[in-house]
């Protein structure tokens, strides 16, 4: 008995308490930030052991650096950059909605449901490419090339001959759309600091803004350059939707120009530090820092004391196996080396909370991808044959109604900007109620019996909708670890682009003359609502690892 009991002593010794290893790391971390960055809040959303001890410290150092810098004039040119990819996010696929019933009429192709379908395609395939490279080759060159991807691809499909040209360029331009917003979300989030993380929400207003510009540029080109029916329409006299595709490809161009060659974009510092490039992370940050006139305390010593504390934490214990590290040289190529091998995948599902909170996102995705794109894809073609029903059935009206509809988007987006931060609604009380009402919304729309009636259920639709997808956008790389939140980025926006192509396949089946596709939208919406409640995480007032 004694043998046994000194036994039982000696591996205890050996075998310390596993939690209180890791916490040396975090130990070490809260040190640096209280001795050099005063009472900085350093909470992070993620639970303990959901990502690697020494990468959480280093992160939760570079989130006090930025709390300390505040909220500069580079995060403020960075919040414009950023909302580019909000912008044409929702500008193009506006703009394969508007031309639909003009191209229909001059390719005569059936059914019209076809041109959303080559579109979903290629953002769903953007998505997934861009997401993935944005964790494996860097945030900021996917950052880049995704306008220039859409404004050359955009200016190319003006020029289409036929539909089959235009079906294929309308997936090549979706393929730098898909790809955006994975990105661009997280390149803001990863540049700001907790207390800061409420103007990812706000970003959205540039979402609203996107309908806006192509509703407003659509309006006197297509009405004026449109052809009048189908049964005399050629490409002589349809050259309206040519335009207005031209000048969605030229802006997109211009907004390429200014990301690309005015605004200097540096590469994430927590992307930075998880490839193992702790030096490079620092030197980021001093140089924003310098944009923002603010001397940051920040020095590479604090991050490679870290090291330091969890080395020798190690060297105490030689007979535990080492944990994983995110961290070093060698485990960042290692890394590069097995990216096929769905490591950035598995980071997602590392804990039980975290796979049901990845789940979670991903179902979300899913239901929101078939929702919108169900009624939001056709609303042009919907307001067409509705106000034609209602006595309303020029094109000057309906693209008027689509202008106010895209307007009432922006009072939704500044909603939803102060809902998140309200102490007993958060990011996931606000987001639900958002959500549900837009599905409200779409069920009281079909009991329109003028079309003043059905423009005010349209109005209320889009103020919860963008309330809801600004919401949505910003909690879903919140909750993300930083080495994985492009790839999780991506799994929700392909979640949501797969279910974005079931949408004109129904649509193709269902009459768009019947109110069947609305109802549809709406119980999705009702019942994403419902999901939303089930989230394990509220980010509001945490910091994003």
């Amino acid at each position: 008995m004694a043998t046994n009991s000194t036994q039982s002593h000696r591996e205890a010794q050996a075998s310390p308490d596993p939690d209180a290893k890791l916490g040396l790391a975090d130990e070490a971390a809260r040190s640096i930030i209280a001795t050099n960055f005063g009472n900085v809040e350093d909470d992070g959303v993620l639970e303990e052991g959901s990502l690697d001890p020494r990468y959480r410290a280093k992160a939760t150092i570079l989130n006090a650096a930025m709390q300390d810098m505040g909220f500069g004039a580079y995060q403020k040119f960075l919040f414009c950059v950023c909302g580019f990819g909000w912008f044409i996010d929702n500008m193009w696929p506006q703009v394969t909605a508007i031309i639909l019933s003009s191209v229909q009429r001059e390719f005569e192709f059936k059914p019209p449901s076809l041109l959303a379908l080559s579109q979903n395609i290629g953002l769903l395939v953007g998505a997934a490419v861009w997401g993935l490279a944005s964790d494996v080759i860097g945030r900021r060159w996917a950052f880049n090339l995704t306008l220039l991807v859409v404004g050359v691809f955009g200016l190319i499909a003006g020029a289409s001959p036929n539909f089959e040209a235009l079906a294929v360029f309308a997936a090549l331009w979706s393929f730098g759309v898909g790809g955006s917003l994975p990105v661009d979300s997280a390149i803001f989030l990863e540049f700001i600091n907790g207390k800061s993380q409420w103007t990812l929400t706000l970003l959205s207003i540039w979402w609203a803004g996107g309908q806006i510009v192509a509703s407003l540029v659509a309006w006197p080109l297509i009405g004026n350059y449109g052809c009048p029916d189908a049964d005399t329409c050629t490409k002589e006299n349809n050259w309206g939707w040519r335009y207005f595709v031209f000048a969605m490809g030229g802006l997109t161009l211009l907004l390429f120009i200014i990301r690309f060659f005015i605004f200097n974009m540096y590469e994430s510092p927590k992307y930075l530090m998880g490839k193992a490039r702790d030096a490079d992370a620092v030197d980021v940050v001093h140089k924003v820092a310098e944009y923002n006139k603010f001397e940051s305390s920040l020095s590479l010593d604090h991050l490679e004391a870290v090291d330091r504390q969890y080395r020798s934490s190690e060297s105490d214990n030689g007979d535990r196996p080492q944990l994983e590290d995110y961290t070093t040289a060698s485990a960042a190529l290692r890394r590069n080396l097995e990216k096929f091998k769905f490591d950035h995948i598995r980071a997602l599902f590392r804990t039980r909370q975290l796979a049901y909170s990845t789940s979670l996102i991903i179902l979300l995705w899913g239901i929101i991808g078939l929702a919108f794109p169900l009624y939001n894809a056709f609303l042009p073609f919907l307001l067409t044959n509705r106000g034609a029903e209602l006595g309303e059935d020029s094109l000057s009206t309906t693209y008027r109604n689509y202008v106010i509809i895209g307007v009432c988007g922006i009072p939704g987006s500044l909603l939803a900007t102060a809902a998140v931060e309200l102490p007993r609604l958060g990011r996931k009380g606000a987001m639900c109620i958002a959500t549900v009402l837009t599905g409200v919304f779409l069920f009281l729309s079909t009991t329109a019996k003028t079309s003043s009636a059905l423009l005010g259920w349209n109005c209320g639709y889009s103020v919860t909708s963008n309330a809801m997808y600004g919401i949505l956008y910003a909690y879903t790389p919140e909750i993300f670890p930083t080495s994985s939140r492009g790839t999780g980025n991506a799994l929700a926006a392909c979640a949501n682009r797969v279910f974005g192509i079931m949408a004109p396949v129904i649509a193709g089946y269902a009459d768009l003359t019947t109110s069947v596709p609305v109802y549809v939208s709406g119980a999705l919406f009702i019942a994403a609502g419902g999901v939303m409640l089930l989230l394990p995480y509220e980010p509001r007032g945490k910091a994003s690892m």
